[in-house]
């Protein structure tokens, strides 16, 4: 074998090794919160946030590889839940739907609790991500109650000219308010993923918006905080992330190619100045957001939509207990945003900020060798948090 091979072999298995991130040791979550009663109790209810997050073993330890699984398998297991669905028109014709799940087991406790959830981008109650935390939930006592974004569902149709949008929670409110008046005795805890995170922690930091009373607390998994910088650092290559976000605009400009037929009609592009070609053409988000999403929204620019959509600006007058979640690996929240949540809980009693060194974005698979527990770490967490911010609430009446 020439000299030239070796070398190459070499090489190869070094980048594999550099990919898997193999010489990255399992290590606890690193927590923040500026108030030790909180952090006594979420810590009782959940006391794997004390303990090693042990990712998959051959390939867990990379965040790309966790974040791929995440986006192509969603979990290994998806349980067969059976939902109600349900519908309500907003003031623009927009018909918006979400799925409630009853309880599979008993809760042992005497009030009555929902979990609300709020998917990530593109996702609804079918994603599998999704149902393997309904189905933890539900044989654990809890109601879900899961929002389908607008758009998204394809055998849904659109009743006016518009998707979701990464801020926009007016959907989430008319779903959180019409549940309420069927189940006014139930108390709320909101859960949201990546884009999720971001609509529920601006909601409750939205200043004039009448939330319901029953809200007891809130759990933010994977977002960015702020639309504008998150996107720039993924317009890089650093990471890989020019990568994951084209894959993110396809999603989107997949919705949109879907619902065509409802969403450019030629009144709607004219009326908005839509521009049908330069839209199935956007390369990146931000493209496609300054030729269809700002202007079917009715802002002046993309840096005004993004403002007026990131909750780090709203997150300042959230009063409900929240907590935030982030791996420090996750390819597509840069880092840098990390300092956001951060900030928040150093100056913010009942909020913790979780930090997880692997899990990439929304993976977080643990177990074996090669492959995962049927039920991951994220989920057994998130379920085990919600308990927290349920007896956090009791403990105050």
């Amino acid at each position: 074998m020439s000299a030239v091979v070796v070398f190459a072999v070499f090489l190869i298995v070094c980048l594999i090794f550099k990919f898997l991130n193999v010489t990255s040791p399992p290590r606890p979550p690193r927590l923040l919160c500026s108030d030790s009663k909180f952090l006594e109790l979420i810590l009782k209810h959940c006391p794997q946030l004390n303990e090693t997050y042990v990712p998959v073993r051959l390939w867990g330890s990379s965040g790309h590889l966790q974040t791929i699984v995440h986006a192509t398998v969603g979990r290994t297991h998806c349980p067969n839940v059976v939902p109600r669905r349900c519908a309500s028109r907003q003031e623009d014709g927009a018909t918006v739907t979400w799925d409630i799940y009853d309880p599979t087991g008993t809760s042992g406790q005497d009030e009555d609790y929902t979990i609300a959830v709020c998917p990530g981008i593109a996702n609804s109650s079918e994603s599998t991500y999704v149902r393997s935390l309904v189905s933890l939930a539900g044989s654990l006592g809890y109601r879900c109650v899961v929002l389908n974004h607008l758009g998204v569902l394809p055998h849904v149709k659109l009743t006016s000219p518009r998707v979701f949008r990464y801020g926009q929670s007016d959907e989430l409110h008319l779903m959180l308010t019409k549940y309420v008046e069927c189940y006014p005795e139930s108390r709320l805890v909101l859960v949201g993923f990546s884009m999720g995170g971001n609509i529920v922690t601006k909601y409750l930091g939205e200043l004039n918006r009448q939330r319901p009373h029953s809200i007891v607390g809130a759990i933010s998994i994977c977002q960015g905080y702020d639309a504008d910088k998150g996107l720039q650092y993924m317009l890089e290559w650093h990471n890989l992330a020019r990568i994951y976000l084209f894959s993110m605009t396809e999603n989107m400009r997949s919705v949109i190619i879907r619902h065509k037929d409802q969403l450019l009609t030629e009144e709607v592009k004219r009326r908005h100045n839509i521009d049908e070609r330069r839209v199935l053409s956007a390369a990146t988000l931000p493209e496609l957001d300054e030729v269809y999403t700002r202007r079917i929204s009715g802002f002046r620019s993309v840096e005004e939509l993004y403002r007026n959509d990131s909750c780090v600006h709203y997150m300042a007058n959230i009063k409900v207990p929240t907590i935030f979640i982030n791996a420090r690996d996750d390819p597509i929240v840069h880092c840098d945003m990390l300092s956001i949540p951060q900030d928040f809980v150093k100056n913010h009693k009942n909020a913790l900020y979780i930090e997880t060194e692997h899990g990439g974005h929304l993976g977080y698979y643990d177990g074996g060798f090669l492959l995962p527990r049927a039920v991951t770490w994220l989920d057994r967490a998130v379920v085990s948090m919600a308990t927290a911010l349920v007896h956090n609430q009791m403990k105050k009446e």
